[in-house]
């Protein structure tokens, strides 16, 4: 950026006059009227068909507040924060962005045409001025909120927010003294964000390296640590490159480029880059390690960009939230406002299978209750899919799942004999299925409850056995946490009463079905981002489960056309 703005700024300080103040003047005058003309005209072409329809009266509030007059040129030259911020508009890339979108090679050539002309005319200052603000306006609009509303993916967030006025914003980057400053002023206010950007940067210079060739093919057997592997090599490069061992330590020790066995170094690299991918770190190079350390760098670039496009969809976190990723099966519970690393509650959650009727929706909402020892009110739709053929061929299926039918919607609804008639009374819809607190109960002994459209909660599960596993897709769309003593802790840490770990392990064997209201709601973030960069500087990805990342590519492309 610095040799894009000496080489600008010089030609700039050759062609620049010193022009009378009642020639300044009437330039000025002709500026502001060829402004309100391009304005005004029914053909814009400084915007673009997927603009939103308040950039036009953003841009003519932001230059009514100047009087028409110039944003980005002064005495007849380009200021230094035009030549920045077109710098920025060219690196559009560094922010998960396309530069074609802000026009950066059109205005960069229009600044060199100015340049070139000496004294250009008030129509075609006008021209650029208007260009690079409308630019700057679809530039800290994308940056701020994304440039795809969540809800054509089917996300359940907080939009549109009105929490960004576009024109004070532009307006700060016309007089910024940094421009990286008042760039960054109207990102999402999140460490973890600009953690991911600076992994953008980095994976997309490893793209671009050419020596990172592809592995040979999968030849059908695992290699185990000691085996040999005619990869050895490039698989040495590949992993020094991603950061997952040292040059030093990966150094075969028969010489370089030379050794063709998965020695100790190899095997703790591999280990090292399987749990960055979600998979078992078990050092050894099997199927799925094999496609995942050939996966197209490229491909981990775009996967970084649809995530950072994500993180803008979020609103800030007023409060300390509880957020689920659902591709990395993880949960974080944060202490504080800020995504900070050290003060957070973390755990290995299970969600909903990859079928479309099962997968666990995106969506915010806030937790209002704690159930100990809760019923499983079980959903219409499982009842009719996968439990009346069992209950119609098993006459003790019921008893010995310790289930109950009931009439009515409420806890203490009365409960009805299992009788032919009460099943097929069920089959309709005309009773409902619970299941009795206990040790079998699906939802474990507590469940946390944040009204949602979609009856999604989290809950324990007697299944523990599945937690053992990497890919943990496995209910119905409810979220199972792996430690519910320890998040019960968490949530009721400001509720009434005395809620030790020793007092919420008594209720977790007590009363049926007790409610404990929260003094506060806690706001619950399922969210979906297949690359998380860690404070530690390394970079997880996971897989696409759901598809979304497929789905947002092709919102993006759509965008672009």
């Amino acid at each position: 950026m610095r040799t894009f703005l000496r080489r600008l700024g010089l030609s700039l300080l050759v062609s620049a006059s010193f022009l009378p103040l009642a020639a300044l003047a009437q330039a000025t005058n002709a500026f502001s009227g060829a402004l309100q003309e391009l304005l005004a005209a029914p053909e814009r072409p400084f915007l673009h068909a997927g603009d939103s329809p308040q950039a036009l009266n953003t841009l003519r509030a932001l230059y009514v507040r100047h009087g028409f007059a110039p944003l980005w040129q002064q005495g007849g030259t380009p200021t230094t924060q035009a030549l920045r911020l077109v710098q920025a508009l060219r690196d559009a890339e560094t922010f998960g962005l396309r530069p074609a979108d802000y026009d950066a090679a059109l205005i960069d050539a229009q600044i060199h045409e100015l340049i070139a002309a000496r004294v250009p005319s008030a129509a075609r200052w006008a021209e650029f001025d208007l260009r690079l603000s409308s630019a700057a306006v679809r530039f800290v609009t994308h940056l701020h909120y994304g440039r795809v509303d969540p809800r054509a993916c089917g996300f359940r967030l907080p939009t549109p927010r009105a929490d960004l006025d576009a024109a004070a914003a532009v307006d700060r980057l016309a007089t910024a003294g940094d421009t990286e400053a008042a760039i960054k002023a109207v990102e999402p206010p999140f460490h973890h964000y600009q953690l991911l950007k600076a992994a953008l940067t980095t994976y997309r210079r490893l793209a671009a390296d050419r020596s990172l060739a592809p592995l040979p093919a999968f030849a059908g057997r695992s290699v185990k640590p000691g085996g040999r592997y005619a990869g050895a090599a490039a698989l040495r490069r590949l992993l020094v490159a991603l950061g997952d061992v040292s040059a030093d330590a990966a150094a075969p020790a028969s010489g370089p480029e030379l050794d063709d066995t998965l020695d100790a170094a190899l095997v703790g690299g591999l280990a090292s880059f399987q749990a960055r991918h979600g998979l078992g770190a078990d050092g050894i190079l099997g199927k799925r390690t094999w496609a995942a350390l050939n996966v197209p760098l490229a491909n981990r670039v775009r996967q970084i960009e649809l995530t950072l496009e994500r993180w803008r969809w979020l609103p800030p976190f007023d409060t300390p939230p509880i957020v689920v990723n659902l591709p990395q099966f993880r949960l974080f519970a944060f202490q504080g406002t800020e995504d900070s690393e050290s003060t957070v509650l973390r755990m290995d959650v299970i969600v909903g299978q990859t079928y479309p009727r099962t997968r666990t929706p995106v969506f915010l909402a806030d937790m209002k209750y704690v159930i100990f020892r809760p019923y499983w009110d079980v959903p219409q739709s499982i009842v009719r899919r996968e439990l009346m053929p069992e209950i119609r061929d098993d006459p003790g299926y019921l008893e010995r799942n310790h289930m109950e039918l009931v009439r009515g919607e409420a806890d203490d609804s009365p409960v009805v004999p299992a009788t032919l008639e009460n099943i097929e009374a069920l089959a309709a819809g005309r009773l409902r299925l619970r299941q009795l607190p206990g040790d079998d109960n699906a939802l474990g002994a507590i469940k946390f409850v944040f009204p949602n459209p979609y009856n999604v909660f989290l809950h324990g599960t007697p299944a523990q056995h599945l937690f053992k596993e990497t890919r943990r897709a496995y209910s119905h769309g409810c979220i199972r946490v792996s430690d519910p003593v320890a998040l019960a802790q968490y949530v009721l840490r400001n509720a009434p009463g005395d809620w030790s770990r020793e007092n919420i392990e008594l209720a977790m064997s007590g009363e049926p079905n007790q409610r404990v209201t929260l003094s506060k709601p806690i706001r619950v973030m399922v969210l979906y981002g297949t690359v998380v960069a860690a404070e530690s500087g390394r970079v997880f990805f996971f897989d696409d489960i759901y598809g979304h990342d497929r789905k947002l590519e092709r919102l993006l492309e759509a965008e672009h056309r």
